[in-house]
C-alpha cells in the first residue's frame, strides 16, 4: 500500500451534524407526515442537485409546480437550514486539526451546496484550516461521480495513490476507490484515529 501522503476530509456528517428532521420535527409534528413529506416532495435527490449546483429559487419553484400545497415547508428547507447544522463534532475536527499541526497536507472535499457552504464557513471557523477545499455546489460536480475526485487531485496536486480519503457515506468511499484513492468509511472519531493509526499516520 502506497504511503499517505494526503488526507481529505468530506465535512458533514464527519466534521458538522447534519439532520434535516431537527427543524421539521417542529414543522411537520407527525411522524408519518414528516416522512411522506421527505421522501416524495424535499428528496435527498432534490436537495443533492443544489449540490451540484441549482439555485434554490430553482430548485424550490420545480417543487412548489408539482406540490403547491406545501410550499411554505418547501421554502422553510432552505429557511431553517442553519437548524439543521447545529454543532460540529468537536472529536473529529480535534483529529482533523491535529492533522494539520502535525504537518500532514490536509484538504477538503464535499457535497454541499454554495450558498449554504457561505454560511458554513462563517459559523465554523476551522474549515478554514485544510489547504484547500472543493466544494459540489462551486464546481457543478458531485461524489461519487469520478470527476470531482479527478479536479480535487489535479487542483490540490494530490497523488490518487497517495491519498487517503474519509467519508460517512460508502458510495462515496467506493467512489474515491474508483479514482485511485486510498478510502475509508467514518463511522465514529475513535474508529478514525485506529484507522489513520494502522496506516502509520501519527496524531
Amino acid at each position: 500500500m502506497t504511503e499517505i501522503r494526503h488526507i481529505v476530509f468530506d465535512v458533514g456528517k464527519v466534521l458538522i451534524h447534519y439532520d434535516p428532521n431537527l427543524p421539521f420535527s417542529r414543522l411537520i409534528p407527525d411522524e408519518a407526515e414528516r416522512k411522506w413529506f421527505f421522501d416524495t416532495v424535499c428528496t435527498n435527490d432534490w436537495n443533492i442537485e443544489q449540490d451540484r449546483g441549482r439555485t434554490w429559487e430553482e430548485a424550490e419553484a420545480l417543487l412548489i409546480a408539482d406540490f403547491p400545497d406545501h410550499e411554505e415547508n418547501i421554502r422553510n428547507f432552505r429557511r431553517h437550514w442553519h437548524e439543521m447544522v447545529p454543532h460540529a463534532y468537536d472529536d473529529s475536527v480535534a483529529i482533523m486539526e491535529a492533522l494539520i499541526d502535525r504537518g500532514h497536507d490536509v484538504t477538503i472535499l464535499s457535497n454541499w451546496a454554495r450558498d449554504t457552504f457561505v454560511e458554513a464557513r462563517t459559523r465554523f471557523p476551522f474549515l478554514e484550516r485544510p489547504r484547500g477545499l472543493t466544494v459540489s455546489g462551486e464546481v457543478g460536480l458531485i461524489k461519487p461521480d469520478r470527476a470531482i475526485y479527478d479536479l480535487h487531485a489535479a487542483t490540490f496536486g494530490l497523488e490518487p495513490a497517495a491519498t487517503i480519503f474519509i467519508d460517512d457515506s460508502q458510495k462515496n468511499v467506493d467512489g474515491a476507490k474508483a479514482a485511485g484513492w486510498q478510502a475509508v468509511l467514518f463511522r465514529d472519531a475513535g474508529t478514525l484515529r485506529q484507522q489513520l493509526g494502522s496506516m502509520g499516520i501519527d496524531l
